[in-house]
């Protein structure tokens, strides 16, 4: 079996087992956790936390991305991560930024930052550039319809999985027509971002054919809506389907799993793969 490898900035994650990358949100109006690590100090304890508990990624946002969120400038975007980048950039995993802004870009993967996490998918030549003149930093790459403001509002597909999977495709194409190498993309096929209910079902139960595509899948499903319209559950009680929705994700070969609760998620991904490769073989 050949080595699967992503190349994030200092690290290169080998994928032959689950990753888990932890949520950390430092914005007041995240869906699911706004305003709880607001603060520098909060968010630095918080992300600390996550990676006791044996996260392998942080992935650090500052602007909400939930369905109505209005945008942040730039200026407030730095304000609220870039200590944190700075705060964590020697801690022994890979940092990633989740952010659509060119300007934070640049200015998080100098500060050490190994990875951008566009929701946006790349779509503007300037991030494109950016993440090619850092020849070491990981990208992935998700699929919108639409953007936050308006992307709930009737998001419509002739062929949801189809349709995201070339999509994304021709992202990862754009990159790599940049010198970006194939192995330091992934693709998210970016569940609740411009998508129905159903489509967001169809979709995780299509997966393998993003997968099939040969880049590491990242799944991000964590206490989302999708989860809410089956168990009929708030936000704060979400997770069992999240966890339910994590492994069904991995069944289908994710590699990389976005999640809040970290620890929880991790039990529930050695059990699976006790079951799948082996009690010898788990993380």
């Amino acid at each position: 079996m050949s080595r699967i490898v992503w190349r994030c900035g200092r690290f290169d994650l080998e994928l032959d087992r689950v990753v888990v990358m932890g949520v950390l949100n430092v914005t007041p109006d995240s869906f699911s956790d706004g305003g709880q690590h607001g603060a520098v100090e909060a968010a630095i304890e918080h992300a600390l936390n996550l990676i006791e508990q044996g996260a392998d990624i942080i992935d650090i946002g500052g602007e909400s991305t939930r369905p109505g969120a209005q945008p942040v400038s730039v200026e407030q975007e730095l304000a609220r991560v870039l200590p944190v980048v700075e705060a964590l950039r020697d801690s022994n995993i890979p940092i990633s930024v989740d952010t659509c802004k060119p300007a934070v870009m640049r200015a998080v993967l100098e500060a050490g930052a190994d990875i951008i996490n566009d929701i946006s998918g790349f779509r503007q030549a300037s991030a494109r550039e950016i993440v090619a003149a850092h020849p070491r930093c990981g990208v992935c790459v998700m699929h919108m319809q639409g953007e936050p403001r308006t992307m709930q509002q009737s998001p419509h597909y002739d062929d949801v999985t189809r349709d995201v999977v070339r999509s994304l495709q021709d992202s990862a194409r754009a990159l790599e027509s940049l010198g970006i190498a194939s192995d330091r993309i992934s693709l998210d096929p970016g569940f609740g971002f411009g998508k129905s209910v159903a489509h967001n079902y169809d979709l995780m139960r299509d997966l393998e054919q993003l997968v099939d595509l040969g880049y590491p899948v990242l799944i991000g499903v964590s206490r989302k809506s999708m989860i809410g319209a089956v168990t009929g559950r708030p936000v704060d009680q979400r997770l069992a389907g999240s966890l339910a929705a994590a492994l069904a994700a991995v069944a289908r070969g994710a590699q990389i799993i976005r999640v809040h609760d970290v620890q929880q998620t991790i039990d529930a991904i050695r059990v699976w793969e006790a079951i799948e490769k082996g009690i010898g073989e788990t993380r």
